[in-house]
């Protein structure tokens, strides 16, 4: 099949999403399916820190056509600029997707957020006569409505039709979770049989291969250390405050670090703040390249995953899957709402608290730092990913709706 995989985010970008969708792509072309991915250039969260690189607009990567579009910078900017770009961002791929030498389409994967990207998905459908899976990972615009980023009626209502009609023009909706499936229904009021539940999936072959080699420690001086290492996008969404909170109660303890790996909007306000408390128990780091990423993994004792208690809506952090994949045990500390609190549990990887109590997290992490029993929780993480979220199962899943 003729496959258009829509996305604003694609390596070299060092994000999550970007090698969820890079995963994605590959593993359809190895499937036999042509597929075209058109993604935006990339400008943020390069290797390096480097914003000056230049990449081809038009490449074939690994058998994958990837298409990337001069759209507006929508990371690490202010919300009303983010909403702007996110709204302007449809154009720009329609014109690309106008370009193609491509006269089929017979599927379009359209990944959200932004879920302005929706509109990509409605023009190639109605052109081509293609398929549009919509996948959503985040339920906008609940999520910013709950985190407070969205407080005016006008623009909860444009969100909110905006939304409405991407629902309505998409053949299946994919989402990440059984929560999240029971949200769109019982609160979108999505038909049942519209909506699938598709995990996110990871290849554990990087992390297997992987050794602790201390590379990371030493680099960041974390010799001898007990580290939690969170590592993703710094936003609203994940909430990093109640983790400093919980730090600056564990400052006296020289054995525990928190590090936390990555970037985004709220990461110099953190750093002042944990300047201010003069707490030397919180180190930030930039992203690592993703090749590395596995080794820094697994110079870690305990994977950690955060998300704001201000979120309504049962997402499930991404992150999960690389510590269950390096066989680390796992910290969650998650909205009340979130299905992680489930995974936890399930996959008896670890422990999982609501972020909203400090001191319940601090003894917990207190709780970890001495357990004799972390390496049977991540050795039960990563049985319970070979079962359940390899991308060779996912994304077989995924091909079901074609």
């Amino acid at each position: 099949m003729n496959i258009l995989l829509v996305t604003d985010s694609y390596p070299p970008e060092i994000r999550s999403a970007a090698h969820l969708m890079q995963e994605l792509a590959e593993e359809l072309f190895r499937e036999k399916h042509v597929v075209t991915v058109v993604t935006c250039y990339p400008r943020h969260n390069l290797a390096g820190g480097s914003t000056q690189a230049k990449f081809d607009e038009v490449l074939v990567e690994n058998g994958v056509n990837v298409v990337r579009v001069d759209a507006l910078p929508v990371h690490n900017i202010a919300f009303i600029l983010r909403g702007i770009a996110q709204l302007l961002m449809p154009g720009r791929f329609i014109k690309s997707i106008r370009k193609l030498k491509s006269k089929k389409i017979d599927i379009v994967i359209v990944y959200s957020p932004p879920l302005t990207l929706a509109k990509v998905g409605k023009f190639v459908k109605e052109k081509y006569g293609a398929k549009f899976i919509l996948n959503i990972q985040d339920i906008f615009p609940q999520n910013a409505i709950d985190l407070g980023i969205i407080k005016n009626r006008l623009l909860i209502s444009m969100f909110e039709g905006i939304e409405f009609r991407a629902y309505r023009s998409a053949d299946k909706i994919a989402v990440h979770s059984r929560g999240n499936k029971l949200f769109l229904i019982n609160k979108k009021f999505q038909p049942e049989e519209k909506v699938e539940v598709l995990h996110n999936w990871i290849d554990p072959l990087p992390y297997i291969s992987a050794r602790r080699t201390g590379s990371f420690r030493e680099k960041y001086g974390l010799q001898g250390k007990f580290i939690f290492l969170f590592a993703g996008v710094i936003g609203p969404s994940q909430g990093l405050e109640f983790l400093i909170q919980t730090a600056a109660l564990l400052k006296e303890n020289q054995d525990i670090r928190f590090l936390i790996v990555g970037d985004g909007m709220q990461k110099n306000k953190l750093m002042k703040s944990v300047v201010e408390q003069k707490l030397n128990n919180v180190i930030f780091q930039p992203f690592v390249v993703q090749s590395e990423y596995p080794l820094l993994v697994k110079d870690a004792d305990a994977g950690l995953v955060c998300l704001s208690s201000m979120n309504k809506t049962p997402v499930v952090p991404g992150k999960v899957l690389g510590f269950m994949a390096a066989g680390l045990p796992v910290l969650a500390l998650l909205n009340k709402e979130s299905d992680g609190h489930i995974l936890i549990k399930d996959a008896q990887c670890g422990y999982a608290a609501v972020s909203n109590d400090p001191q319940e997290a601090a003894r917990i992490i207190l709780s970890m730092h001495t357990e004799k029993n972390l390496i049977q929780l991540g050795a039960n993480g990563f049985n319970y990913l070979l079962k359940n979220f390899t991308k060779e199962i996912c994304i077989k899943q995924l091909e079901g709706m074609f």
